[in-house]
């Protein structure tokens, strides 16, 4: 079922609402457990309200994967790791910041979208479809930057940079099945280092471990907007700038810069690079240049 095409009536807020109580009923209790009744209370509307913007649940769903998409974007591209010059330091500092958001309980750092398709796979066509877009914009921002490594940095393979982006998506969705499985957020952030040790092989880069974005490094220019989330404040932002909407005002403390070269952590070995054997207790990103021919 579409979200009826209605004209928004300047002050109501109902559907924002609505759309807002989505996203924390649906991480929290899964698609099928939240009840229209459920989403009005939390909403704070009338079950008038709800119909008058959405034929039904699943027409709401949809929507809400549509404004998921909309808030996660404006999340990622006004994120600290784009100022990054070098597309590999935006890939690796892209995970950091992935890591970083891993706070709160599970319910406030898992893809809505990612939730919402496991279960409606096979019942919900257009559902699974707003899911399915939702999941292949964002890996297809992360794709542009691992193509543009890809040539900076030379490298020829049989995999494509498509592939790896959506890797990395299967990567992150796999690591909030594991944390709701084991109520833990650090598996998550175990298996996020996995993925980027793997990257870092695949360019075979040094890359200056003690360079990493720590938590509160990743999350700056978020963590000021009072205790908002960064997805609630990209969300409020977003709406800020539609004017549908407004939200507390807070001091923006503004997006910290980097300063210094475009690769800031990162040495370009190239083809010259090998892996060395690890010696016990060895660090898997060690690397070895070879002899240069003369």
């Amino acid at each position: 079922m579409r979200e009826r095409n209605q004209p928004k009536r300047p002050g109501s807020g109902a559907r924002e609402k609505l759309l807002d109580a989505s996203f924390v009923l649906i991480r929290e209790k899964g698609y099928s457990a939240t009840s229209v009744d459920e989403l009005c209370a939390k909403a704070g509307v009338t079950k008038g309200a709800f119909f008058h913007h959405f034929q039904s649940k699943e027409a709401l769903a949809v929507a809400a994967a549509n404004r998921w998409s909309e808030v996660s974007r404006a999340l990622f591209q006004t994120a600290p790791y784009r100022e990054h010059r070098d597309p590999l330091d935006r890939v690796l500092a892209y995970l950091d910041f992935r890591k970083a958001l891993l706070k709160g309980e599970i319910a406030e750092f898992s893809c809505l979208v990612g939730t919402m398709v496991q279960e409606v796979y096979g019942t919900h066509a257009e559902i699974r479809e707003a899911c399915e877009a939702s999941l292949s914009g964002h890996a297809a921002m992360v794709e542009a930057d691992i193509a543009a490594a890809m040539k900076l940095y030379g490298v020829l393979e049989k995999w494509s940079a498509q592939s790896l982006a959506l890797h990395a998506q299967a990567v992150l969705q796999g690591a909030f099945i594991l944390a709701k499985a084991t109520g833990r957020s650090a598996v998550a952030a175990g298996s996020i280092d996995h993925l980027r040790r793997y990257i870092e092989l695949l360019f075979k880069v040094d890359t200056g471990r003690k360079r990493r974005l720590t938590g509160p490094q990743a999350l700056r220019g978020y963590i000021a907007r009072s205790s908002s989330t960064p997805l609630a404040s990209a969300s409020c932002a977003l709406r800020e700038e539609k004017g549908s909407s407004s939200c507390p005002s807070t001091e923006d403390e503004g997006r910290a810069t980097e300063s210094g070269t475009p690769r800031t952590y990162l040495a370009r070995l190239g083809r010259t690079a090998t892996l060395t054997p690890l010696p016990d207790g060895g660090d898997i990103d060690t690397i070895s240049p070879k002899s240069e021919e003369k």
